[in-house]
C-alpha cells in the first residue's frame, strides 16, 4: 500500500566541497509541486542547482535542472518509487563547491540525499477515498448515519426534499460491503446516484 509523509524531513551532505540539501515532504500534486521549487529558488539563489522529483500517481516527473541528464531528478524519482511513495515530493538544491563529480557521483549524491532524509521521514498509509450519493426515505436516514458511521465515512451534504439525499465520502476499500450493505438493509429503497470521480 503506498505511503505519503507526515511531516517534511531534511538531510544535508557535503560530498567534494559540494553542499547537497535534500527534501522530502508530502504534496498533493504538480501544481504545488512546482510552487514549492520556485519557492526554494527564491529561498536559494546562490544554489547552482534545484533539482527534484514527484510522485503523484499520474501526475510523476522529475527534473534535472541543469545537471546532465538523467544524474538527479530519475534517481531521485527512483528512490520514491522503491519505498512505495505517493503524493511526495524530493529536492536537493545543490550549492556547487567546484570539484566535478562525474555521472556516477551525482546520481550518488542525489539518491544519497533523498534517501538519508527518507531514513527520518514518518510515512502514513494513502487511503483513497470515494465519494458516494444516495437518495432514501425519511425513515432510512437513521440507519443511513449509523452505517456511515461504522464504516468510517464522512457525510459531505445531506440534503432533504421529497427523499433524503446523501453524498458521502469513505475509504475505498470499504466501499463495495458499505453499498452492498445498505442495499440488503435499506431493502431496495436507496438509489445510488452516479457521482463525479466516483
Amino acid at each position: 500500500m503506498p505511503s505519503s509523509l507526515a511531516a517534511p524531513v531534511h538531510a544535508e551532505l557535503i560530498i567534494k566541497k559540494s553542499r547537497f540539501i535534500g527534501c522530502v515532504e508530502a504534496v498533493p500534486d504538480r501544481a504545488a509541486a512546482l510552487a514549492r521549487v520556485a519557492r526554494l529558488r527564491a529561498e536559494h539563489p546562490g544554489a547552482a542547482h534545484v533539482c527534484w522529483a514527484l510522485m503523484a500517481g499520474g501526475q510523476s516527473a522529475a527534473n534535472d535542472d541543469g545537471e546532465p541528464g538523467g544524474t538527479a531528478g530519475r534517481p531521485m524519482l527512483e528512490v520514491l518509487r522503491h519505498q512505495d511513495l505517493d503524493g511526495v515530493l524530493a529536492t536537493v538544491v545543490r550549492y556547487f563547491g567546484g570539484v566535478k563529480l562525474g555521472a556516477g557521483g551525482l546520481v550518488r549524491a542525489y539518491t544519497d540525499a533523498i534517501a538519508q532524509a527518507l531514513l527520518k521521514a514518518e510515512k502514513v498509509p494513502v487511503v483513497r477515498l470515494r465519494t458516494l450519493r444516495c437518495t432514501l426515505p425519511y425513515a432510512q436516514e437513521g440507519l443511513l448515519r449509523r452505517e456511515a458511521e461504522k464504516a468510517g465515512a464522512e457525510l459531505v451534504e445531506v440534503a432533504h426534499g421529497a427523499l433524503v439525499e446523501v453524498t458521502l465520502r469513505l475509504p475505498d476499500a470499504v466501499a463495495a460491503a458499505f453499498v452492498a450493505g445498505l442495499n440488503e438493509a435499506g431493502q431496495g429503497r436507496i438509489g445510488w446516484l452516479k457521482s463525479e470521480g466516483g
